[in-house]
């Protein structure tokens, strides 16, 4: 048994002592500090079907240490006599692995159990009864040429590729499969060149006073928050009344109904806390009657991701507003919320602190906004946008005057 080292240049697999690539000449000490260097894992063990001794190599990722773990573990397979539990995916499908995966509590929790499972039946409607061993990387290669021919765009394509290859590396992590199906996904491109689907559209005021009045009510005070506030749809559609104080003039979400599974605060403006007073109901026990969701449908919360999608569709036709992705979505009111920030001179900090970015390198240690300042970022952002729609109303009243004339 052996820890094999991959030159990031020419590919050769060597010995781990080696300091030079003795093919090209890399310096490989400075290529695994950069973690450029993947790491391989070199044994034998009995093969009982093919009655002999075979040779196998198993990629580990960029980690030293993962290498010495993974070879740790075979070493206890090969001394208990069980080396062969490391093979199961000689007789495992991608269809049992996904009932495997989607069972998996940590699955069951995310906020994309959805996506995933949907993503999964794509997959396994091609890959669903093929043995994971059997895998090629030219069998990928081929189901991305499919999806093409059927329309489908390069991102959806990715995701679902992404979504699969996750399901195969916590196999793997879990000694449910070896790591040769990993060399598969490992070895295919993705379709999508990085940046070429990002979004630029914004919301302009103009659009947001159209849209506020041709929505329907149960839209109208979603669509008010997300333009003040930079909410995720998903966490206004899903608001509940216990996070939401009123007197403190804040919205605070907990770890298990955000995206980036951290507490989240989020100051409110004029215009969001009257829609939520106008709202405001007696919080009381939820139960199979009753809920404490604040937005609702016919009395009933919108659960479905695409719970507003229809009456969206509806406000912005007769806003005479295009709908989709030559248009406007839902979640272009998000970019929308931090873009008129900066231009309402919002400090970085706040702006992603509002929003739930991530702050980058020591300012993670040692930056923490005080609810009492995102306030007053929020008060300066709300000053600007009160000036930004007074203007509008004017240019409207100016245009119906004119049209009178």
């Amino acid at each position: 048994m052996a820890i094999l080292s991959e030159c990031p240049e020419c590919r050769r697999k060597q010995s781990n002592k080696n300091k030079f690539c003795p093919r090209c000449g890399t310096d490989l000490d400075k290529a695994k500090r950069s973690d450029r260097v993947r790491y391989w894992i070199d044994y034998r063990y009995f093969n009982p079907k093919k009655n002999k001794i075979v040779q196998r190599r198993e990629p580990v990722g960029t980690s030293i240490s993962e290498a010495r773990a993974a070879m740790g573990k075979r070493r206890s397979k090969k001394r208990e006599g069980r080396f062969s539990d490391m093979l199961t995916e000689s007789k495992l499908t991608f269809d049992e692995l996904s009932k495997w995966y989607l069972n998996l509590t940590t699955v069951k929790k995310l906020h994309s159990c959805q996506r995933i499972k949907f993503a999964l039946k794509r997959f396994n409607g091609v890959f669903g009864n093929c043995l994971i061993s059997d895998l090629k990387n030219i069998d990928l290669e081929d189901y991305q040429s499919g999806r093409e021919s059927q329309g489908v765009k390069p991102a959806t394509i990715d995701m679902e590729l992404s979504i699969a290859q996750t399901m195969v590396n916590k196999a793997f992590d879990n000694d449910k499969i070896d790591g040769k199906p990993l060399k598969a996904f490992r070895r295919t491109k993705k379709k999508l060149v990085k940046g070429t689907n990002a979004r630029n559209r914004t919301v302009s005021v103009s659009e947001y006073h159209k849209l506020i009045k041709n929505s329907a009510d149960h839209l109208k005070g979603m669509l008010i928050i997300l333009f003040n506030t930079g909410m995720r749809v998903g966490e206004v559609r899903t608001l509940r009344w216990p996070y939401v104080a009123l007197e403190d003039g804040l919205i605070k979400l907990p770890n298990d109904v955000t995206k980036e599974n951290w507490d989240k605060t989020i100051p409110i403006n004029h215009h969001t806390k009257t829609v939520l007073e106008s709202l405001k109901m007696e919080i009381r026990i939820v139960n199979d009657s009753y809920h404490d969701f604040v937005f609702t449908y016919r009395g009933a919360p919108i659960k479905s991701p695409w719970g507003i999608r229809k009456s969206f569709i509806s406000a912005c036709q007769r806003a005479g507003i295009t709908y989709g992705k030559d248009g406007l979505l839902p979640k272009d009111f998000r970019r929308t919320a931090k873009t008129n920030m900066v231009a309402a001179g919002v400090s970085k900090v706040y702006r992603d602190t509002i929003l739930g970015h991530s702050l980058k390198g020591m300012d993670t240690h040692y930056i923490k906004p005080s609810d009492a300042d995102l306030v007053r970022a929020m008060g300066k952002y709300t000053k600007w946008l009160d000036n930004e729609l007074v203007n509008v109303d004017q240019n409207q009243i100016d245009d119906l005057l004119k049209n009178d004339n």
